[in-house]
């Protein structure tokens, strides 16, 4: 009898916890009860943040923030171990203090971004040496002159020997710089032999001028700031003595801190190989792997994305070779591709005129786009952005184009660079295209917004996504399209050359990576699929080969956006509207795919 009486209480027992939970989950709060959980998580949020300001005088910059302006950045291992005590500690706190039932649903979502990204840290932390911390596209060489040059204004007399005491932090930060790297070379994380002269030349080239040498010509950093002081009013005794301090760090600080990395540099690349792939790091294949699901917040893997890759080749060479036969071209499309690669039409001269003339081309394809932005969008950014060439102590190394962000402040605009180094690699065939994608409707327009966004958390305003981001700015190559812009066929060529680049990207950094692809492989495979410059190839294949899965961003978010706009116009009909769909993706700032998904199908819901 005994089991007999125990089984139906022992069932009426789990039945009454089954209920007592399903009514704790199912528990409706009140608005007050939300709001306040709301506000504790938000709390949280704006704490997190303000901490993580205060140890990065760098970003405090960037936010228009002078508190520490006389500081550089740590870069020491221990700040990467106290990050990750933090990381810890924040999710315990998330998981044990939170109700997450009481969230609103902005908080919410704040909630979920926010243990993503703490998560992602904490399993990370094992990858920690798994890059190049100075190569061709970044690095202290040329980031640490590009800040001060970009990004420490200089309003006053404290702000200039605030400016003179970072040119003293140079030889501390660039002594652990070397310290790291021997940290990843203990490990067997040394960049192939190709990266080492780029970072070296890019290093001598901050050493040239004035005090350093004898020359009539001021080295990059002493010009840059005399041109800031210059502009103050104040008494020649005190520009005097700000000079004569600022020569003393370049001296003292700045040359031993370059010549400290130029010489490991050199005596590291006698050391290193043309091993080119992620596959050569301890554990290289679960790096690479967990890269993808960073880069591209989705689960495809590299043999996916890889093909994924060679089916868009394809489609996109189709698409090109209709605009050749329009054109009335004879030959085959890589005749075609030879054609718009050499004929002088396409190309703006290598001298000051032709370089002036394009930036002039591109201040006016943007401000061109401005008048019709109402047509796509409900929200559009405050801050304005300007157009400028990269500066010539980079320019050699850096990428083609690129974008930099307003400040938070409202004091600097958001940038458009384009290199001008080589004007054979910036086809004016290409000129929409990049100044979309890099301006408006593209990275601008999203990242602008992010910033202005209201009543969110401040890390959402400045966390990324790459797929999300670059996604975007893809995406906003093709709207023009859409819209009427790319009249020129030439011009609608050059949109799919810049789209067939995004997807060469998937086949090549998936290849270098997991296939073990030399960079001569990649290169070659750029050149016979694409009409980009040959030094394009180069740039785009060594960009791979440091900066692991970053390039399958673009592509795969791009699709992914094009596939929920698909979605939405065929659940909706009559009722879609662009300017609704795209206020839907931009709105909540920096989000991964996933959940941009989700904000999709509610959006589509809402409609019927």
């Amino acid at each position: 009898m005994k089991p007999f009486i125990l089984k139906p209480l022992l069932l009426l027992f789990i039945s009454f916890l089954m209920i007592s939970c399903k009514e704790k989950n199912t528990k409706v709060y009140s608005e007050a009860e939300i709001a306040s959980e709301s506000k504790k998580v938000n709390d949280f949020f704006q704490k997190s943040f303000d901490n993580s300001v205060d140890m990065y005088p760098e970003f405090q910059t960037r936010l228009g923030i002078k508190k520490d302006y006389g500081k550089l950045n740590d870069n020491s291992p221990a700040l990467e171990e106290k990050n990750l005590k933090i990381n810890k500690e924040e999710l315990v706190w998330l998981v044990d203090s939170v109700n997450v039932a009481a969230l609103s649903k902005e908080a919410l979502l704040s909630y979920k971004l926010f243990k993503q990204s703490v998560e992602n840290n904490i399993e990370d932390y094992k990858y920690r040496l798994h890059n190049y911390p100075v190569n061709q596209m970044f690095g202290a060489q040329s980031g640490k002159p590009a800040f001060m040059i970009n990004m420490h204004r200089i309003d006053d007399v404290k702000d200039a020997e605030a400016y003179i005491s970072r040119l003293n932090g140079f030889k501390a930060y660039f002594d652990q710089l070397v310290e790291n790297l021997k940290s990843r070379e203990a490990i067997g994380v040394v960049p192939p032999k190709f990266v080492f002269d780029k970072v070296v030349q890019d290093s001598e080239n901050i050493l040239m001028g004035q005090p350093f040498d004898s020359s009539k010509k001021q080295s990059t950093l002493f010009k840059d700031f005399l041109g800031k002081i210059n502009k103050l009013e104040i008494d020649t005794k005190t520009k005097t003595r700000l000079e004569t301090q600022a020569k003393q760090a370049l001296l003292t600080s700045v040359k031993p801190a370059y010549n400290g990395l130029i010489s490991f540099m050199k005596a590291q690349k006698k050391r290193a190989n043309s091993d080119h792939g992620a596959w050569k790091f301890p554990d290289g294949e679960a790096f690479f792997n967990t890269a993808l699901k960073r880069t591209t917040t989705t689960d495809l893997t590299a043999d996916e994305i890889h093909e994924i890759g060679l089916n868009e080749v394809d489609r996109i060479h189709g698409e090109m070779d209709a605009i050749r036969k329009n054109v009335g071209f004879e030959g085959s499309l890589q005749d075609f591709f030879q054609f718009m690669k050499t004929d002088k039409q396409f190309y703006y001269s290598e001298d000051k005129k032709g370089k002036e003339a394009y930036l002039k081309q591109a201040v006016q394809l943007i401000d061109s786009m401005k008048t019709r932005l109402d047509e796509l969008f409900i929200t559009k950014p405050k801050a304005d952005i300007i157009v400028k060439a990269v500066e010539p102590f980079r320019e050699k190394s850096a990428g083609k184009a690129f974008y930099n962000r307003p400040a938070a402040d409202g004091s600097r605009p958001g940038i458009y660079y384009a290199n001008l180094y080589d004007m054979e690699s910036m086809p004016t065939y290409q000129m929409e295209a990049l100044a979309y994608h890099e301006g408006i409707p593209g990275h601008h327009m999203q990242l602008a917004i992010q910033q202005e966004l209201e009543d969110v958390p401040m890390f959402r305003k400045f966390s990324g996504y790459t797929a999300y981001t670059e996604g975007w700015g893809l995406y906003s190559e093709l709207i023009p399209k859409e819209m009427g812009f790319y009249a020129d066929p030439y011009s609608d060529f050059g949109r799919l050359a810049m789209e067939l680049w995004r997807a060469c990207r998937l086949v090549v950094d998936t290849g270098i990576h997991t296939k073990k692809w030399t960079r001569e492989t990649g290169i070659k495979y750029y050149t016979d699929n694409t009409p980009n410059a040959e030094l394009d190839a180069v740039k785009m294949v060594e960009r791979h080969i440091v900066m692991p899965s970053q390039a399958t961003a673009y592509k795969i978010g791009m699709l992914k956006i094009l596939e929920l706009r698909s979605k939405a116009k065929e659940a909706l009909g009559d009722q879609f509207d662009i300017r609704e769909f795209h206020e839907v993706v931009i709105s909540q700032g920096a989000i991964p795919l996933n959940v941009l998904e989700n904000f999709v199908d509610e959006y589509i819901a809402s409609k019927n």
